[in-house]
């Protein structure tokens, strides 16, 4: 314990700490010193070998689960793309599918129209036909009434004017008769 005292006294003592000066200002930080080296390796020795049991381990375990969690996230991004291809595809595929379902209702839209406007256009025409046909017949039955109701006035007129000039009165259906048979013969010599 006296050597550790005296120890002690002389690195507070004056001398002692100007001589310690002294011997630093002799060695310069350049210079090699083979003791400082070697301690300087033996430290950095034990210092590797602590960090290499305690440290290195724990620093290594976190890298490596940092890489493995980079890795699942890699292939989790991987299979999300895949995934969202895949959909993106079959959205093309039944939005194509969609294009030419419109596209084949807007056909049979337009057809069933041009049916429609035909199966119109023909019933117009037939509608159109029909009138046509009947306003012939109306016209056809009106000239014949026209006719009959000439001729009866002409057998009239004829039947007056015959028998005054003949002046011989027969019965009116007879005169008819005769005057029709006349009018017939003339109306199927004129058609001829």
């Amino acid at each position: 314990m006296r050597s550790s005292l005296l120890l002690l006294a002389s690195l507070l003592s004056p001398a002692a700490a100007a001589a310690q000066e002294h011997e630093a200002s002799k060695r310069s930080l350049l210079s090699p010193d083979p003791g400082l080296m070697f301690w300087t390796f033996v430290i950095f020795l034990i210092l590797l070998a602590v960090l290499a049991k305690f440290a290195y381990p724990k620093i290594l375990a976190a890298v490596e689960a940092r890489e493995q969690a980079l890795n699942d996230a890699i292939e989790g991004a991987r299979k999300d793309r895949e995934a969202a291809a895949a959909l993106l595809a079959e959205q093309q595929r039944r939005l194509e599918a969609t294009r030419d379902e419109a596209q084949k209702l807007i056909q049979e839209g337009r057809a069933a129209g041009d049916t429609v406007r035909a199966e119109v256009i023909a019933q117009a025409q037939a509608e159109s036909a029909a009138m046509l046909e009947r306003a012939r017949a109306e016209i056809g039955a009106e000239r014949d009434r026209a006719v009959a109701q000439l001729r009866r006035e002409a057998v009239e007129l004829a039947i007056r004017g015959a028998s005054r000039v003949i002046e011989k009165n027969l019965d009116d259906a007879t005169n008819r008769k005769i005057v029709e048979d006349f009018l017939g013969s003339v109306a199927t010599a004129k058609k001829s």
